[in-house]
C-alpha cells in the first residue's frame, strides 16, 4: 500500500497481472527447490569423492610401507 501524506492508500493490481506475478513466484520457488536438490547431489558426490580419495591415500601409504620393508630386507646387511 502506498502512503500519501501520512495516509495509507490501497494499491490496485489487475487480476491478470496478479496471476502473472503468482506464476512467476511459483516458478522462482520451483527453481530454488531444484537448485537445493542439485546442491545436495553435488555435496553427496563430493563426500563420495573424499571417501574414495582417502581410501586411495591409505592404500598408497600401505604400499609404500611394504616397499620400504622389502627395500630394507633386500639391501641391508643381516646380522648373522
Amino acid at each position: 500500500m502506498e502512503e500519501l501524506q501520512g495516509e495509507t492508500m490501497p494499491v490496485f493490481v489487475r487480476v491478470d497481472e496478479y496471476k502473472d506475478v503468482l506464476d512467476v513466484m511459483n516458478l522462482i520457488k520451483s527453481k530454488i527447490g531444484e537448485a537445493r536438490e542439485t546442491l545436495a547431489k553435488l555435496n553427496d558426490l563430493k563426500n563420495e569423492e573424499d571417501a574414495e580419495l582417502e581410501l586411495w591415500h591409505t592404500s598408497l601409504e600401505e604400499i609404500e610401507r611394504k616397499v620400504d620393508f622389502v627395500d630394507k630386507t633386500l639391501f641391508e646387511p643381516s646380522a648373522l
